[in-house]
């Protein structure tokens, strides 16, 4: 757009007697904030010339040159070059052999320019690019993230001092665990290092096989008895199941939900052993099924035993261990035999 100032009609002041150089301070500040960076890289635009043309062929001048002039770096006014490029790419604004010294052309929006211009140099680099992108993405300027990425002693700070900027890491972090798996495990070495911290994932995780067990029995329907034995939840069961996982649900996010965990935890395991007792036939299956459980584990201990070495191991105490053992298991069988049905 081609800048002006038009005079406020409730103004007394008297336009025709101004300073030139307020007036041309007013116009240049009107064409920053209707234009932001564009009416600078349009400057560069149309005083720089082109990679490819010499200086016989045009009245521009290098970037060398201009920044020498303008009293900066070649590199920042390449940035603003590199920004027009990219937007006479994208149609937005005419090529630069398009356009000639001191020529006035209509101007993107101010908001438009970020999408642009990135005001660092890491941002030409694979890093950077990267975090640019990530930043269009989050709806914010490029410019601000590579700033945060390129000072990260100044993001440690505000993640010490400010619990908003803390969260927001926070859940930046657990988003990028999941696509990063080197991180991953960084992150839980950290943990299994640092007692505190090893301890409150011992104590979410209990909480949370817990808050797993009631939802077990609240959206499927099943309940799991203490000799392991799997059953569909009676009706009275699951929907105090499903009362106690609304109330978990609605716990805010901070909110510990630990002695909640606990509770409803505690309730449904007195709830699924009160079920089992009342039923003599679930009762006697309960038994039954603990029994079972206990000698496989007990045929596996001793199916793991090896004797090649007993000279090396003897004890008498061990042998003496065994024959007791072996009394009891005699015990066992005989009990068993008794009450076998007779045929």
């Amino acid at each position: 757009m081609t800048v002006a100032i038009a005079p406020s009609h409730e103004s007394d002041a008297d336009f025709g007697t101004l300073d030139p150089e307020v007036s041309r301070d007013a116009r240049d500040f009107g064409a920053y904030a209707r234009t932001g960076g564009w009416s600078f890289a349009l400057k560069v635009a149309r005083s720089v010339r082109p990679g490819g043309q010499s200086a016989d062929e045009t009245p521009k001048i290098s970037a060398k040159d201009f920044a020498e002039l303008a009293g900066c770096s070649p590199e920042r006014v390449m940035r603003y070059y590199k920004a027009w490029d990219k937007a006479a790419d994208d149609g937005l604004v005419p090529q630069f052999e398009g356009l000639a010294p001191g020529q006035d052309v209509e101007l993107p929006d101010a908001e438009v320019w970020h999408t642009y211009y990135v005001s660092r140099s890491s941002a030409a680099s694979e890093r950077g690019t990267a975090i640019a992108e990530a930043a269009q993405a989050e709806g914010i300027r490029p410019t601000k993230a590579l700033e945060v990425a390129e000072n990260p002693t100044a993001l440690r700070a505000a993640i010490l001092a400010d619990p908003s900027t803390a969260q927001a890491a926070r859940h930046a972090l657990l988003d990028r665990l999941k696509e990063d798996p080197a991180l991953q495990t960084e992150l839980a070495r950290d943990i299994a290092r640092t007692d505190d911290l090893k301890k409150a994932v011992a104590t979410e995780t209990r909480a949370a096989d817990r808050i797993g067990y009631v939802r077990q029995i609240a959206e499927k329907g099943q309940i799991r008895t203490p000799a392991g034995q799997t059953l569909d939840a009676p009706a009275e069961l699951r929907s105090e199941a499903e009362r106690h996982l609304s109330l978990l649900d609605e716990l805010d996010e901070g909110e510990d939900t630990g002695e909640w965990a606990t509770e409803a935890y505690d309730t449904m395991k007195n709830m699924v052993v009160e079920t089992v007792q009342a039923d003599p036939e679930l009762r006697v299956q309960e038994r039954r099924t603990k029994f079972y459980s206990s000698l496989q584990k007990a045929t596996k201990v001793f199916e793991e035993l090896t004797f090649d070495d007993a000279d090396d191991i003897y004890e008498d105490d061990m042998v003496q261990r065994l024959e007791e053992l072996q009394q009891a298991i005699g015990t066992c069988i005989a009990a068993l035999r008794s009450a076998a049905p007779q045929q």
